[in-house]
C-alpha cells in the first residue's frame, strides 16, 4: 500500500514563512494599539488582534512556522519595541495563541473551500480565547489574582471571563479574523506560493491532521497548556524573569517609530522575496 504523501517544507522555506508571519503580524499589532475600544454598557468592543494574517499563512503554508512567527512578532513589535517586556507573563499568550493558529492551519484540507477556512479560523480564535479564559479563572480560583467584578454583571469569575471570551470571539474573531481569512485564502491560493518557491497545499498534499488529533498531539497540547498555566501563576506571584518597562513605554512616539521600523522591515523582506524569485535556482520545491 502506497504511503500517503504529507505536505512538508524544508528548513529555509519554514524560516521564510516564520519571518513573513512575524513581520506582517508584528506590524499589524502596532496598528491595533491606535484603535480605540467602544463600550456599550457592560460590553466592550475592541480590536483584539488582526489574526487573519497568521491564519492565512497557516492555512496556505506550514501551520507551525506561521503560528510561532506571529507569536514572536507580537512580542518583538508590540512589547520589546514599545519599551516593555513581561517576562513569564508573555508565555501564556505566546503558547495559547500559537496553539490556536496552528490547529486552525492543520484543520483545512482544501484552501479553496471557504466553509473549511471559516470553521478553522473561528476554531483557532476560540481555542486561544477560551483557554485564556480558563487560565484567568484558575488564577482567581487558586487566589493567585483577585477577582475584578464588573458592575451590572453577576459576581462570578466564570461568567465574566467566559462572557469576555465569547465577546472577543464574536467581535474580533469574526470581523478581523474569520471574514478577512475567508476572503484572502482563496484569492492568494496558487498565486503567493510561487513567489516563495513553495508548493501549494492540496487536499491530497497537506499536513497530517493526525499530528493534532493523534495521542501525541493531544498530549503535547495539554502539556503546553499546563506549562502556560504554570508560567502565568509564577508571573502573578511575583517571580520575575527578564522583565522591564521603559519610561516611554507605549507612548505615541514609540508606536510611531515602531510602525516606521516595521514598515521598513516588511519592505526589505518583500524586496528580498521578489529578488529571490528572479534568482536561478532560487525557488526550491522539494
Amino acid at each position: 500500500m502506497k504511503k500517503k504523501a504529507v505536505y512538508q517544507l524544508n528548513q529555509s522555506q519554514k524560516m521564510m514563512v516564520f519571518v513573513l508571519s512575524m513581520s506582517l503580524y508584528g506590524l499589524a499589532t502596532l496598528f491595533t494599539e491606535l484603535i480605540p475600544s467602544i463600550n456599550l454598557g457592560v460590553i466592550e468592543f475592541s480590536v483584539e488582534y488582526f489574526a487573519f494574517i497568521p491564519l492565512t499563512l497557516a492555512i496556505l503554508f506550514d501551520p507551525l512556522s506561521a503560528a510561532l512567527g506571529a507569536a514572536t512578532g507580537e512580542v518583538i513589535f508590540s512589547e520589546i519595541m514599545l519599551g516593555q517586556f513581561g517576562g513569564l507573563g508573555e508565555v501564556e499568550k505566546f503558547i495559547l495563541f500559537s496553539l490556536g493558529i496552528y490547529v486552525a492551519g492543520m484543520l483545512v484540507r482544501d484552501p479553496l473551500n471557504r466553509r473549511q477556512v471559516a470553521i478553522a479560523s473561528i476554531t483557532g480564535i476560540a481555542i486561544h480565547q477560551l483557554l485564556a479564559a480558563v487560565v484567568d479563572i484558575l488564577k482567581v480560583s487558586f487566589a493567585i489574582e483577585e477577582f475584578e467584578a464588573v458592575a451590572g454583571l453577576p459576581q462570578s469569575v466564570i461568567f465574566v471571563e467566559m462572557l469576555s471570551a465569547v465577546n472577543d470571539i464574536l467581535f474580533s474573531g469574526i470581523l478581523f479574523c474569520m471574514l478577512p481569512t475567508v476572503y484572502l485564502v482563496p484569492r492568494l491560493y496558487g498565486k503567493i506560493e510561487p513567489l516563495l518557491g513553495i508548493k501549494k497545499r492540496t487536499p491530497e498534499l497537506r499536513p497530517a491532521l493526525s499530528d493534532v488529533l493523534g495521542l501525541k498531539g493531544i498530549v503535547i497540547g495539554f502539556g503546553l497548556l499546563f506549562f502556560a498555566i504554570g508560567a502565568e501563576f509564577l508571573s502573578n506571584t511575583g517571580f520575575s524573569l527578564i522583565e522591564f518597562e521603559a519610561s516611554w513605554a507605549e507612548s505615541p512616539v514609540a508606536i510611531l517609530v515602531g510602525i516606521i521600523v516595521g514598515l521598513l522591515f516588511v519592505v526589505i523582506l518583500i524586496k528580498g522575496i521578489m529578488s529571490r524569485q528572479g534568482t536561478p535556482g532560487g525557488m526550491p520545491n522539494d
